[in-house]
């Protein structure tokens, strides 16, 4: 007894508001058997005599050690405990106790029966089924709740019985959502049924079976939304964003519904805005649905304005020197949110024509509250309505310029606030046209000295502005911009200093340094004129309010030195690098959320980039915080959704739901900080090479584990993108500890190829590996490696081809529209990405490995011959065949066996519609004749007559062709090179001469060099004429590829075209005749080449 009243005291300590008792308790109760605290507990939750707080406090405990250590204690239990648990829950929520309690042991309930369903799908609890059907026939209300509220938290308790009991489950939801005595049955039954129905989201047969049960889930909606409780609208917010095509046959009703409850302001703000969610969600899930009732939609939109008028009157708003975040419970930003979501789900097409009157009617009121939600609209559908507010933007920004005068202050600044949103979402056009007027209208504003909050606000919008517009643009500008943000910079540290404010000076000092990011070497000349200003902020700014000043300032002096590039910069970089090393020393001593850590670590690679390996020095004080902020580790919690209720979003926590009431939890802070450390390692690798020998130890054992950081996209991408890199800095160590390096690597990224989910990451995974193995070259797989990854790629493409089928059977679904189209082409666009990369790791294989790794290919060999078939997508064929294209240039004259397959798809490739497909085949051709052997010979005779078709065609030099046709004239003068016997070179050779030089195919155009010097070399009669008299005409061939950057300087081609060029030179008359046929810039041409091979 004596035990049980400790456990009763360590249980009320557990819920102590001192901190200290808390732990402590926690830290006991955590010590306790597991075995020893089902005793208590369960003795706890049925004591009568018991304080009703100790006993939910047990109640809850129980629940968890089920949720979450059930493998650990239940099974070992004896199984007479087993059942007097099971036998004692049941009995605890037939005994009439407070409801509240029995709530919380029906939970208990259904999360030991969610562990007894086994893998068969058998519940090995048969007794609670039974109860739950006596339960819910009962004449006792709470029991039936009961059942109702376990059934609720775990839909899925019926397991493999559940086809079995369809019709009596159907009954039972049906019956209480009839119940007329008994408004809390009506609202339990609604959210079982949502809760079944998102259980079963897949499973299209029940969806349509249980379709009748949705009239009454609305109408519990509507009911309990008015007696307070939100919590059955909450459910339908699920089933839009889950199981949308549920809702189809009841859409109007759900959407009147959602419409109504939206538009009554006698219901909660929180109750409007999860109707209007409900609506927002639909238009994301269920797009092409949702576009079949554009009138409610239409209706839909006045609601999101007006709860976007519903703002304070804030007397102190213009002055405010700390800027809040946003409110995201009010009305205001919940409306802008809708609105931004609902323009990017249904399209501008939609959108716009509804809300486009509504803008206009509310920038004309003489209220400032509708200007103010008027302009902040238009800044919320730009994403949605890109293309259609394209057409008529310069009318939009005539109109919003003129509210940079506005006489409130707070509509200037949503004029400022629209003005910076369409500089981003409309670059580089919104620049182009518009710069002279956005300007001058943001410098004026930039002046409104009495209204700080709408001076930095117009600041901010210099800066999107800045970030996205084109140089030359800039240039003009620069005087009045530089003038401007001077005299703004010099005023506001004079107020700093006299009354400590700080909020324009902050965006005044970004907005100087995105001018210099774009300004470039332009820069230079005003470099004198900020510089000291900016090394004062960050000598004196040190109080810890300034601490988001002095960060932007330390990314502003980075900027401007990288613009202004190092000889400028390098009187200066001495002491900057002091002061930033000295923020580093106290770096020890700031705080983990210090806004100065990101800033410091882009400034040094920034300053990295300017110094290049003189920053090698520093780097023994700068990897220790920036390997600490690179290996922070984020809070992650796995919750059920009952304890997710208590733990709010304000404190930085983000919730995934995972469906069957477990919710995962992760803490955002740091993460961003993270992310951008990893960035910089990887800046580091590419700038400093060997130069960063010592630390790519360290490194690479932080950033392989990474590759499975899945609370951050950027992490990944970074730790993909270092995997080269770190190897091309470790190969100063020798082979040995390069090997070493690699195989730490190889594994990681292999399985990372397997399972990363994201597309965007994934491409850079693979493409990170095929550098790697390029750069490792044969031998640096192992059997292992070449299994698992043979199994990945094959994966990959057996999916490409899955996804494809998907997409045909999309666009013959009843909602297919032109939107889903364009969904579709992107997926599309998606998976080629991912199909090149897969191109990218066998071209890195087959360069290693050659023929030996063929054995290997074949099990894929059936899956790339699908991808070249006459039907299908252009890409796929493209991507076929340049598979096939390495094939033959690495592991030939092995390639033959596999012609049979591609020879003949190729030939018919040459003329194909599209230019890529020409490019891949006639690539191919070019590398058959130069590596492919003898097999390939009868080829050759086929090939040459297509590929002069091709380049003879009217419009073969267009854009578009141009690629494909230089492919086609270089693969001629391979075949002319490497098989003459198989073409009539003497025929073909005029011809070819009139073709050159390429121009845009770089390594194409060297080859085709390198050919015109043997037959230069060889004294080819064609090629020079008679009496040498072609000359004239291969030096405009040569002046002209120079001119065009087609040979570099420094190579094997360029000497031997400067030979050719001295031999005319020493003839004087031929030489005068030769030059005189160039025009300026083909001389200076011939001149650079002879000065620089």
């Amino acid at each position: 007894m004596a035990e049980q009243q400790q456990f009763y005291l360590l249980l009320s300590n557990l819920m102590s508001p001192d901190n200290t008792v808390r732990k402590q308790s926690e830290e006991a109760y955590d010590t306790i058997p597991g075995q020893t605290k089902i005793t208590f507990l369960l003795q706890a939750i049925r004591d009568a005599s018991a304080a009703e707080e100790v006993k939910q406090m047990a109640a809850v405990l129980l629940r968890r050690l089920l949720s979450s250590s059930f493998e650990e204690v239940y099974p070992s239990l004896t199984i007479d405990m087993q059942t007097a648990i099971k036998t004692e829950l049941l009995t605890g929520i037939q005994s009439d106790g407070c409801s509240n309690i029995r709530k919380k042991v029906c939970d208990i309930a259904a999360e030991l029966s969610r562990n007894l369903i086994d893998d068969d799908g058998n519940n090995q609890w048969p007794e609670i089924l039974k109860f739950l059907f006596d339960s819910v026939n009962s004449q006792d209300v709470g029991l039936r709740e009961a059942a109702l509220h376990i059934f609720w938290n775990f839909p899925g308790i019926f397991g493999n019985q559940q086809q079995h009991y369809m019709e009596v489950i159907k009954r039972m939801l049906v019956q209480c959502m009839q119940d007329q005595e008994n408004p809390q049955i009506r609202t339990l039954a609604a959210r079982a049924a949502a809760s079944f129905i998102l259980s079963n989201e897949g499973n299209t047969a029940l969806l349509k079976h249980f379709s009748d049960l949705l009239p009454g889930i609305l109408q519990a909606v509507n009911e309990s939304c008015y007696a307070g409780d939100d919590s059955v609208l909450k459910s339908l917010v699920e089933i839009a964003d889950t199981a949308p095509k549920y809702l189809r046959p009841n859409l109007e009703a759900t959407l009147q519904l959602s419409l109504k409850l939206c538009a009554d302001t006698n219901l909660t703000n929180m109750q409007r805005q999860l109707a209007l969610e409900v609506i927002v969600t639909l238009s994301e899930t269920a797009a092409a649905m949702l576009r079949k009732h554009t009138n409610i939609v239409a209706q839909s939109v006045p609601q999101m304005l007006s709860m976007m008028v519903d703002l304070e009157e804030d007397e102190d708003w213009a002055m405010a020197d700390e800027l809040e975040d946003d409110d995201f419970d009010s009305n205001a930003v919940a409306g802008e949110s809708a609105l931004d979501r609902i323009a990017c789900g249904l399209g501008g097409k939609i959108v716009l024509p509804m809300i486009k009157q509504h803008i206009m009617q509310m920038l004309q009121n003489p209220d400032w509250k509708y200007r103010h939600a008027g302009l902040m609209a238009l800044s919320a559908i730009g994403e949605g309505c890109h293309q259609q507010m394209e057409a008529i933007l310069s009318e939009i920004v005539s109109f919003v310029l003129l509210f940079c005068q506005d006489p409130h202050p707070r509509v200037r600044y949503a004029a400022c606030n629209a003005i910076g949103q369409m500089a981003t979402d409309f670059a580089p056009t919104f620049q182009k046209k518009f710069h002279d007027k956005v300007i001058s209208a943001l410098l004026q504003t930039m002046e409104d000295q009495s209204n700080p909050r709408v001076q930095a606000h117009a600041a901010a919008a210099l800066i999107n502005f800045t970030e996205d517009c084109p140089k030359t643009l800039l240039i003009p500008y620069l005087d009045s911009l530089v003038q401007h943000l001077h005299v703004i910079m010099v005023g506001k540290l004079q107020e700093l200093i006299q009354k400590g404010t700080k909020l324009v000076l902050e965006q005044v000092v970004t907005s100087i340094a995105s001018v210099a990011d774009t300004a470039e070497e332009k820069f230079v000349p005003y470099y004198d004129l900020f510089m000291p200003s900016l090394k004062h902020i960050v000598e004196n700014a040190v109080q810890k309010e300034l601490r988001l000043l002095r960060g932007k300032t330390i990314e502003c002096i980075s900027l401007i030195g990288l613009a202004v590039g190092k000889d400028k910069f390098m009187p200066d970089a001495s002491a900057v690098m002091q002061l930033l090393l000295k923020t580093q020393t106290d770096f020890n001593d700031l705080e983990d959320d210090d806004p100065q850590i990101s800033y410091m670590i882009s400034a040094w690679a920034r300053m990295c980039k300017i110094l290049g390996k003189e920053f090698q020095q520093y780097l023994p004080v700068v990897m220790g915080p920036l390997m600490k902020t690179a290996s922070i580790k984020p809070e992650v919690a796995l919750l059920d959704t009952q304890d997710m209720e208590n733990m709010s979003e304000d404190d930085g926590w983000e919730f995934v739901n995972l469906g069957d009431q477990q919710s995962f939890g992760i803490k955002t802070a740091g993460l961003e900080e993270k992310a951008t450390a990893c960035q910089m390692l990887v800046c580091y690798a590419k700038e400093l090479k060997e130069g960063f020998v010592e630390y790519t130890e360290q490194v690479v054992k932080l950033m392989v584990p990474l590759l499975k950081f899945y609370f951050h996209d950027g992490v990944r991408v970074a730790a993909a993108e270092s995997m080269p890199l770190l190897l091309e800095c470790a190969r100063v160590r020798g082979p040995e500890y390069l090997t070493q390096m690699w195989h730490f690597m190889c594994d990681a990224l292999i399985k990372a190829i397997g399972t990363e989910p994201d597309s965007d990451v994934l491409s850079e995974i693979m493409h990170s590996f095929a550098k790697c193995v390029e750069l490792m070259g044969d031998g640096c797989l192992n059997n292992e490696h070449f299994e698992e990854l043979g199994g990945i790629l094959k994966g990959k493409l057996e999916e490409h081809f899955k996804n494809q089928e998907v997409r045909q059977a999309k666009r013959q679904d009843e909602d297919y529209d032109e939107q889903v189209e364009e969904t579709l082409q992107d997926e599309d666009e998606n998976d080629v990405y991912i199909l090149t990369k897969v191109s990218d790791i066998l071209h890195s294989i087959f360069s290693s490995y050659r023929e030996k790794v063929l054995p290997w290919f074949e099990q894929l060999l059936q899956l790339i011959v699908n991808l070249i078939c006459p039907h299908r997508p252009w890409a796929d064929r493209q991507w076929g065949l340049c598979i096939f294209d390495d094939i033959v240039e690495h592991c030939s004259p092995s390639s033959f066996k596999y012609a049979e397959c591609f020879l003949r798809p190729m030939m018919q490739s040459l003329c194909d519609t599209s230019p890529e497909v020409r490019q891949a085949a006639a690539y191919g051709v070019g590398v058959m004749a130069q590596f492919g052997g003898e097999n390939y010979r009868p080829a050759f005779t086929e090939a040459v007559p297509l590929l002069v078709g091709v380049i003879q065609s009217a419009d073969s030099r267009v854009k578009e062709n141009v690629n494909a046709t230089e492919n086609c004239i270089s693969a001629v003068a391979k075949v002319m090179k490497y098989r003459p016997e198989c073409v009539n070179v003497t025929e073909v050779l005029p011809h070819w001469l009139s073709w050159l030089p390429l121009n845009e195919d770089k390594e194409e155009a060297v080859h085709t060099f390198n050919y015109l010097c043997d037959l230069i070399e060889s004294n080819n009669p064609i090629v020079l004429g008679p009496d040498n008299t072609n000359l004239p005409k291969i030096f405009t061939i040569i002046a002209d590829g120079v001119a065009n950057e087609s040979i570099k300087g420094d190579g094997d081609c360029s000497k031997r075209l400067a030979n050719v060029i001295r031999q005319v030179q020493v003839s004087g008359g031929l030489w005068t005749q030769c030059v005189s046929a160039l025009n300026e810039t083909q001389q200076k041409a011939i001149q650079d080449l002879l000065n620089s091979a």
